[in-house]
């Protein structure tokens, strides 16, 4: 059977790592690709048997493309750190490798938890990223710092697993406060050739809330299915806010020193 490699992108998330590498030890190959943690990441991937190759975090496109490189074998499977394989999945995964494939990239369908419930609106469920499965080779990623795409190399149509993994996108709210941050300033650099101005971060923010909570049925999903809603309000707005901020350079009026006379 051919032989596979699963890789995890990870920066301090020892609350995380462990659940997420357990799920992938049916895998020939694990590595965690790190970008330098200051938490016992490391020391708790590397404990369960897992290869840790640190790489300097440049946008996640870049990131997938060096977890990539550390791959060894003919097949990789990709997983997140707030996502988990299930023994269906696994399953999957290894009957068809055993066979013939008929394509050399697969999506695979997430299902997302949050709040106490599973997911079923929001644009969340089925959930899908970039492929998750795929031959080494097969494809690369684009390089946006986030939000990163991906190019299809082999030739072939992109096929898609059945079976879904389990994503646990945030522990709390204080979480969704900080994931909304910092992917709000990654994005930034998207907008380097738009015109904004802080009436379109409003539009853009609140189009944003009315697509997930309304048009993808965010409001089946009682008060998380709001969060999400309004947390994609806060990402968007502030994405475009930012950029704004950076065409302004705000600056504080000048002041000399104050003596008494």
């Amino acid at each position: 059977m051919p032989k596979i490699t699963a890789y995890i992108l990870t920066f301090n998330e020892e609350e995380k790592i462990a659940a997420a590498v357990e799920t992938v030890l049916w895998a020939d190959e694990v590595v965690v690709v790190d970008s330098f943690s200051t938490d016992r990441t490391p020391e708790i991937a590397t404990a369960l048997g897992a290869r840790v190759v640190n790489v300097v975090f440049e946008g996640f496109g870049d990131l997938r493309n060096r977890a990539l490189e550390a791959c060894t074998h003919e097949w990789i499977f990709s997983l997140d750190s707030d996502e988990r394989c299930t023994a269906e999945v696994r399953d999957e995964i290894l009957g068809l490798i055993a066979g013939q494939p008929a394509h050399d990239v697969y999506l695979v369908p997430r299902k997302s938890y949050m709040m106490g419930r599973w997911i079923k609106g929001s644009g969340w469920y089925p959930n899908f990223r970039q492929p998750q499965l795929f031959r080494k080779g097969a494809m690369r990623y684009t390089r946006e710092p986030v939000h990163e795409g991906f190019e299809n190399l082999s030739g072939k149509p992109l096929g898609t697993l059945k079976n879904a993994v389990w994503q646990f996108p945030f522990r709390n709210l204080e979480e969704v406060i900080k994931k909304m941050n910092r992917y709000s300033s990654l994005g930034v650099p998207k907008l380097a050739n738009k015109r904004v101005s802080m009436a379109s971060a409003l539009g853009h923010g609140l189009w944003s809330f009315f697509k997930h909570y309304v048009m993808k049925r965010g409001f089946l999903d009682g008060w998380a299915g709001f969060v999400i809603a309004f947390g994609n309000f806060e990402g968007t707005f502030y994405r475009y806010a930012k950029r704004f901020e950076e065409t302004q350079k705000w600056q504080p009026p000048k002041s000399g020193p104050i003596r008494r006379d």
